[in-house]
């Protein structure tokens, strides 16, 4: 085991996701970008939003992480939205996400996705990447097909300098804003 981790863990106090502390921890793995993703679920940032309940940690099988993020109550809507995310060349690579159906394992249909007025609808596209990215500066589906959208939204795009919660914080603004009206289907 990696021994950045009893380090960690000695420093911080119980992991807020209960059953999944040793999920997170307990990894032989020689893969650097799983390593690093892993230290950063440990990180204050994402405990953070966990703690503040903004996204949960649900599962890794590497190179994907599947994590829920909560949504603003709206009619016939789901409490939070699952994505998973592919993690490929952590933190060098931005990750990619899709909405995930934990009931089936798979993606989540398309009626089932979040929509709005304006922005969000913009953001939640099934019909971008074939539905295996979400239409945002933080993407990697995304921001390889738009590089004005570096200049146009800096404060949006990917920086290998930081950690999965940069990407976590744009869903939870997106699914908790006033454009956010629910599922599609809804």
């Amino acid at each position: 085991m990696d021994g950045v981790f009893p380090a960690v863990l000695a420093d911080l106090p119980a992991p807020p996701f209960p059953n999944k502390g040793s999920e997170i921890v307990d990894c032989q793995t020689n893969r650097l970008d799983e390593r690093i993703f892993r230290q950063h679920l440990l990180a204050a940032p994402f405990r953070s939003g966990v703690g503040r309940d903004r996204w949960r940690f649900v599962s890794i099988a590497w190179p994907h992480t599947i994590i829920a993020v909560r949504a603003a109550a709206r009619s016939c809507s789901p409490a939070e939205y699952v994505f998973r995310f592919e993690c490929t060349g952590y933190p060098q690579e931005p990750p990619m996400a899709q909405p995930w159906d934990l009931a089936t394992d798979g993606p989540l249909p398309t009626q089932q996705w979040p929509t709005g007025r304006s922005r969000v609808p913009m953001a939640f596209r099934p019909d971008w990447a074939g539905g295996q990215g979400l239409y945002l500066p933080c993407d990697r589906s995304a921001i390889g097909s738009h590089p004005n959208w570096r200049t146009e939204h800096p404060h949006l795009v990917w920086s290998p300098a930081g950690d999965i919660t940069q990407y976590l914080k744009v869903i939870h603004e997106h699914l908790t804003s006033q454009d956010y009206t629910g599922a599609r289907g809804a």
